[in-house]
């Protein structure tokens, strides 16, 4: 899968873009408005189009919209679009009020993430929940003096998960796989977790590890 497509231009999109572009992928971002992403097309050299456009184009794709605009993202990128493709889903469901005490506040409960939300919607297109408990700062080929970070993913389909776990190599992560779709239960309040020490200390570059014995 070497042509990826991008749905969604915020920082996280383009990114995530840009990540794909330096390791030799072809890559191409979707907007609802292309014309704002002239400049950063002619600064990456990722081309620019809309969200059906370039959901078609695709061989995969990534997802990264403000969390509460995903479900409808999806949709406008078309469910048949996204068809047997595999789509990482970058997202967290964070509300629109502000947080607590540093704590984000989400519009899922603990027994709903917005992962299978999505995996509902399309039911037919391969989710995997990954980049979604760190900043965009750290996301391609961090580097720490600790070694590799980890990064958690999880989805139902195990070929769409084995090559999110490439891509996550190629960007410098170590993977690690919690199982299926509702293991995003769980991952998506990492980034509550990971947003605390930010809000309250104005410390945003640090990353999850995971130690096995």
């Amino acid at each position: 899968m070497q042509k990826i497509g991008v749905i969604g231009s915020g920082e996280v999109g383009q990114t995530m873009a840009r990540g794909f572009k330096k390791h030799g992928y072809d890559v191409r971002i979707g907007t609802r408005t292309p014309a704002k992403l002239a400049e950063f097309s002619t600064s990456s050299g990722v081309a620019v189009g809309t969200f059906p456009d370039v959901a078609a184009w695709a061989d995969a794709l990534v997802l990264s919209v403000h969390g509460p605009a995903a479900e409808a993202a999806a949709r406008t990128a078309g469910v048949e679009n996204l068809k047997g493709k595999v789509v990482i889903d970058t997202n967290n469901p964070i509300s629109e009020v502000p947080p607590v005490d540093g704590v984000l506040q989400y519009f899922t409960g603990p027994n709903d993430s917005l992962l299978e939300r999505l995996q509902r919607a399309c039911p037919e297109a391969r989710f995997v929940k990954a980049f979604s408990s760190v900043g965009s700062s750290r996301m391609i080929n961090p580097s720490f003096s600790g070694g590799r970070p980890t990064m958690f993913y999880c989805g139902n389909d195990t070929e769409a998960k084995a090559w999110v776990a490439r891509v996550l190599d190629q960007f410098g992560w170590e993977g690690a796989d919690m199982g299926s779709a509702v293991a995003a239960r769980a991952i998506e309040p990492l980034a509550q977790l990971w947003c605390i020490p930010g809000f309250r200390q104005n410390h945003w570059t640090h990353a999850f590890k995971l130690f096995w014995d």
